[in-house]
């Protein structure tokens, strides 16, 4: 049987009738709750104290009476004594979009790096809540945002949730410092990485899937995508580059998710290459651009090379289709589910990525295969001619790549031409 429950939010400058739609379909991705109806406000600030002025927070009272609702859900991040005083005032459970989002994070979490950032977030998220104990505490959300991996109990008290955070830090460091020697061995072996970004359910594990070759499809339930994949992807002619997938980001992305998945997002800022996915299917791309743009900027605000993939046209007419390659030029349009684009989306990240390239020819004797094969594995090899002394080859590559060839060929003769 599903769970009655009703949401809540104000209308001003921020908050538009679109994330309103979208917490709907958070609440309903988060487990099986049924929506019965919104109460809406326009202000330009929530109410410090009830967040909702007293007339349409005894309408909402009116409202969770008549339909027995057992749970209620705020658009924005409440404030711990603004839970607990809608709480008292309603008299059922309260929660809100940040809580909504840890509870299906905690949910979508396999692996055990991604339960540790979703644990360490939940707990961060509860910490200033926990104020009482039994009645009070279970309406601050009725386990919503503390249900997941780890300690589920909320008569937890303050010292026990601090030492159990700090614990948790310390396996994210250490996780952390894992994949920084991860990164730096990729580096030296001069190997590009580009990473997926985008809002959630973009499309982003099916776009890799279709560049890797690889056989899994895409879920279309709100972030289905927790831990970071990386996959090799090569590249006509030879190179080829580590393709990362991200957790898609949402508007209002808690922060204690952003701080706690940072080894994660690493991956991000660590890019040679960004690849920016939207879904041209459903409306407000625009507002989806700016979130995921602010989420980017919080992890590193350097500035760096993007390419928009403007994703699903399978799902537009060729009008459609057609209009909007004239109004967004910059990016490539594909469907990661047809394949549509999708030679054109890997010319244009070979382009991005070995656009300082250099051409030269080498003869390598062959007793140096080791630099024939890794040319052929981080350069583009254009011409392939056997001699008696040794292999031709004329090569494409990145000038740090191409001069530590040069250095090991420095004792042969006629090496460089």
């Amino acid at each position: 049987m599903s769970t009655k429950c009703l949401l809540f939010g104000i209308i001003n400058n921020d908050n538009t009738d679109d994330e309103l739609r979208e917490l709907k379909a958070l609440v309903e991705s988060s487990g099986n709750y049924e929506v019965l109806g919104v109460v809406t406000q326009r202000r330009p600030q929530p109410e410090p104290r009830y967040y909702l002025g007293k007339g349409k927070l005894e309408a909402l009272r009116d409202m969770v009476n008549r339909f027995e609702a057992e749970l209620v859900v705020c658009d924005d991040e409440l404030t711990p004594s603004q839970q607990r005083n809608i709480a008292g005032f309603l008299e059922t459970a309260v929660t809100d979009r940040t809580g909504i989002i840890l509870d299906i994070f905690a949910k979508r979490a396999n692996t055990a790096e991604g339960k540790i950032q979703v644990e360490l977030a939940r707990l961060k998220y509860i910490l200033p809540r926990l104020v009482g104990r039994g009645t009070e505490l279970s309406r601050l959300g009725g386990g919503i945002g503390t249900r997941g991996p780890g300690e589920t109990k909320l008569e937890i008290d303050r010292r026990k949730v601090r030492q159990r955070i700090k614990e948790l830090e310390r396996e994210l460091d250490a996780i952390t410092r894992h994949r920084d020697v991860t990164r730096r061995w990729r580096k030296q072996r001069e190997v590009p990485l580009v990473s997926l970004v985008g809002y959630t359910n973009a499309g982003k594990s099916t776009l890799m899937a279709a560049l890797t070759g690889s056989e899994r499809v895409g879920d279309p339930r709100l972030f289905a995508t927790l831990e970071t994949t990386g996959r090799r992807v090569d590249l006509l002619g030879g190179g080829h580059f580590v393709l990362s997938d991200t957790v898609g980001f949402i508007n209002k992305l808690p922060h204690q998710l952003v701080a706690s998945f940072r080894a994660t997002l690493m991956e991000v800022r660590e890019a040679d290459l960004l690849l920016h996915v939207l879904d041209v299917s459903t409306p407000g791309m625009e507002e989806r651009i700016r979130t995921v743009e602010k989420v980017v900027a919080e992890i590193d605000d350097r500035p760096r090379l993007e390419l928009k993939v403007y994703n699903k046209i399978d799902l537009l007419s060729p009008a459609e289709v057609e209009r909007l390659q004239m109004i967004l030029p910059e990016g490539i349009m594909v469907s990661a589910v047809t394949g549509q684009g999708m030679p054109e989306l890997l010319t244009k990240i070979q382009e991005l990525l070995f656009a300082d390239a250099t051409e030269i020819t080498l003869n390598i004797p062959y007793s140096r295969g080791d630099l024939v094969n890794l040319l052929y594995d981080h350069s583009q090899v254009l011409q392939r001619k056997h001699l008696p002394s040794g292999i031709r080859l004329q090569v494409r590559g990145s000038r740090p790549l191409l001069e530590r060839v040069l250095q090991a060929l420095s004792g042969e003769d006629n090496y460089y031409e």
